[in-house]
């Protein structure tokens, strides 16, 4: 994967948009669910991720291969979203599903209609910000804690802390929404 990510850099270096293109087909999914996982809008991660992505475009050259790209790029999803969030001053507690009505849906009515991929990002649109972008990097992208770190910025001590607090507020928060049928989700 690294030299797939090397070889590509070099071409888009080397004006090669199509190669451009695979790299943004590669990192896209990801970088998104990263960056919801810390403003907690759609519409706005989905804008955020294009504006990160015309920022690497015209900083690819600054790329000096002395870490692995992908945490490069997420660094900058990173710093994009928290300054999103500074500048909109989002309310972090919207579309909180325990105002809604009991008789609304059921729990047997959520499962069939959701998925599991919904269900967390919902749980996770519920823990605070940090807890869920350091989830989101450990588990769903698979980076190591020092590559955690480099992207968040954050200690070592405040990375293994969020990642012990996320994993419980976001068993809560799965819990509250699901109740029993959480065994059934997992």
């Amino acid at each position: 994967m690294k030299d797939l990510d090397k070889n590509l850099i070099i071409k888009i270096k080397e004006g090669d948009m199509d190669a451009f293109r695979l790299l943004v087909e590669k990192y896209k999914d990801v970088s998104l669910s990263l960056i919801f996982s810390i403003v907690k809008d759609e519409a706005l991660a989905e804008d955020i991720l294009q504006e990160a992505f015309i920022r690497v475009f015209h900083k690819i050259d600054t790329f000096n291969f002395k870490s692995n790209f992908s945490t490069w790029l997420y660094r900058i999803m990173v710093n994009l979203s928290y300054t999103e969030l500074k500048r909109t001053k989002i309310n972090q507690d919207v579309n909180d599903l325990s105002q809604l009505p009991e008789n609304l849906i059921s729990r047997e009515e959520l499962l069939k209609v959701e998925n599991q991929k919904k269900y967390i990002q919902l749980a996770l649109k519920k823990i605070n910000a940090d807890e869920a972008l350091v989830l989101q990097l450990f588990y769903l992208s698979e980076m190591s804690i020092k590559e955690v770190i480099k992207i968040t910025g954050f200690s070592k001590a405040k990375v293994k802390v969020s990642l012990h607090r996320g994993r419980n507020n976001l068993n809560f928060q799965l819990k509250r929404l699901l109740g029993d049928e959480l065994k059934n989700l997992l």
